[in-house]
């Protein structure tokens, strides 16, 4: 009966890294060669695990491959047995197994799992506020209700990643939830505590889909925009060991329970079941689980090797799971509500490339994005990714100079008394979903590329309407397929920049690479204002503009 939630839930997984170092332990003895590599499809969280690869086959002779990918998209390549040309996966590692094995089509695709090691999650809290707030005693057990208190009265302002795309901020929310509810697995839609949702996203100030890049920003910001980090225990602890933290953060596991990753290595072609098996071993072996736990901060999944590194893994850990409740629209409820709702609606700018590199295939890609965000993909990354109730978006055409930009608002939706429940898209809705559509199917493209000027006027025009809105989360997207050629330089643009009023840098760009865009000029970029470079080069556009919706 738990399963309806955990499609949902675990099905909107994102992705987050951690550091690689180089192998501690040393590897056992050679075996003989077996086949072909071994194709792991594994979700980003795990590049951590990368240099294992070598130990593996030392010690068993099988050649392993990893391929990394986000959550959802992995999870779908499973189902659909599509790779996209890519090899395909004979195994698959991901943070957990529930949404595979969630339904018949899943469990014929998975024909063996073992658990390889444990991660719970935890509240990270700067250690000066733990203290002074009296959470760092010895007798203190913390619950959800204690954090939304917490954030309500503006003592706890977190770093999560999106409850809507992510396991780890689905699964604060649902704990959240059900503190409030205080029923556990009999939970319902409509017994949701809306006020304890409320009183829990006042909190949120540092938004994303990876922890690589929220760890970035927490690292800037801690003080100052966020004193917590809402994540796996094994990404604070890598945090706190990094070096780079203003001060250390204290873990907190709420009492209730939290949702522990189990990380399952996954059997996906039969016919490698023997090559598997032998990497099942191994992963399972002494030196692995320690190699494992020292590296990457997982707890081994045999207690006689965690005993071994209880000096380095917090003895409160593990927790109690998190129950579960039956009810599928508590979970497509609760996150259709956190989107159109309940978290802080989005304003962005699209700083989109009209210049005339972008005829032909490469307008009808950024044309077919925007459409996929306006309501044409029905898919669940789609669903989603799609524009949300609240929202305001700007289109700013820019060729050989910047053009005028077009507004456009999503209209709120129907307004929701009791409970969580997906809700229809209005008609209204509806008409300015296609008047996205219908603009970006108006777009021209001619001329050079002034990209510097353009992002510029895109952080102006989102400075000015938090002036006037300060309640939106603001953020600027960029495309562009060319290296800029017209207008300012990255120089001018950085001395423009530095002249804008400080709480601009609070507003990121998320830059888009595509064609013979020059990825050192994009990333010096992104240094300067914050956000992120994503690489359209090798992966279609849409998804990409997807990925970013993640971050807004």
């Amino acid at each position: 009966m738990r399963r309806a939630l955990l499609v949902i839930s675990l099905a909107l997984l994102a992705a987050c890294g951690k550091r690689t170092e180089p192998a501690t332990e040393a590897p056992p003895p050679a075996a003989a060669p077996a086949g072909p590599a071994l194709q792991v499809l594994a979700t980003s969280d795990l590049k951590d695990i990368e240099p294992l690869a070598g130990q593996i086959k030392a010690a068993t002779g099988v050649d392993v491959q990893f391929r990394f990918g986000g959550t959802m998209e992995s999870t779908q390549e499973v189902l659909s047995g599509d790779s996209a040309g890519k090899p395909a996966p004979d195994v698959a590692w991901f943070a957990n197994a529930k949404y595979l094995l969630s339904d018949a089509a899943g469990q014929r695709k998975v024909k063996l799992q073992e658990k390889i090691m444990l991660s719970p999650m935890a509240v990270g809290v700067s250690r000066s506020d733990a203290e002074k707030n009296g959470w760092t005693k010895p007798d203190a057990r913390l619950t959800w209700a204690d954090i939304t208190r917490a954030a309500k009265a503006g003592k706890l302002q977190y770093a999560l990643s999106n409850p809507a795309t992510s396991n780890q901020g689905f699964m604060a929310l649902l704990g959240v939830v059900a503190a409030a509810g205080g029923k556990g697995e009999a939970l319902t839609a409509a017994d949701v505590d809306r006020g304890a949702i409320a009183d829990f996203l006042k909190g949120y100030k540092i938004v994303g889909d990876n922890s690589t890049y929220l760890a970035e920003q927490f690292i800037k910001g801690q003080g100052t925009r966020a004193n917590a980090f809402i994540n796996y225990e094994s990404w604070l602890l890598s945090l706190n060991a990094s070096g780079k933290l203003r001060e250390p953060l204290h873990l907190i596991y709420p009492f209730e329970g939290v949702s522990t990753a189990d990380y399952p290595f996954m059997l996906l072609n039969d016919a490698r079941r023997a090559d598997y098996q032998k990497v099942v071993d191994y992963l399972k072996s002494d030196p692995a689980q320690l190699w494992l736990a020292r590296q990457t901060l997982r707890r081994p999944i045999k207690p006689e090797v965690a005993a071994q590194v209880a000096d380095i893994l917090p003895a409160r850990g593990m927790q109690v799971e998190l129950p579960f409740s039956p009810d599928r629209q508590l979970a497509d409820g609760l996150i259709d509500a956190y989107l159109n709702e309940f978290r802080r609606p989005i304003a962005s700018t699209f700083v989109l490339d009209t210049s005339g590199s972008m005829q032909g295939k490469r307008r009808e890609q950024l044309v077919e994005a925007i459409h996929y965000l306006a309501g044409a993909d029905a898919s669940l990354t789609g669903r989603v990714a799609k524009l949300t109730n609240r929202e305001r978006l700007w289109f700013l055409p820019f060729s050989d100079r910047v053009g005028e930009p077009v507004r456009f608002e999503i209209p709120a939706g129907s307004r929701v008394v009791k409970g969580v429940a997906p809700q229809v898209d209005t008609d209204a809705k509806l008409a300015e979903l296609k008047r996205v559509r219908d603009t970006a199917d108006e777009l021209r493209m001619s001329g050079g590329t002034a990209m510097y000027d353009a992002v510029l006027t895109g952080l102006q025009n989102m400075l000015e309407e938090r002036k006037r809105n300060p309640d939106y989360q603001y953020s600027v997207v960029a495309f562009t397929d060319g290296k800029s050629n017209m207008g300012r330089r990255l120089d001018d643009f950085k001395r423009a920049y530095e002249q804008l009023p400080e709480d601009v840098r609070g507003i990121p760009v998320f830059m888009v690479l595509f064609g013979e865009a020059d990825a050192a000029d994009l990333k010096a970029l992104v240094e300067i204002t914050g956000g992120k470079v994503f690489d359209a080069r090798k992966t279609p556009l849409y998804a990409v503009f997807k990925d970013i919706r993640a971050y807004q």
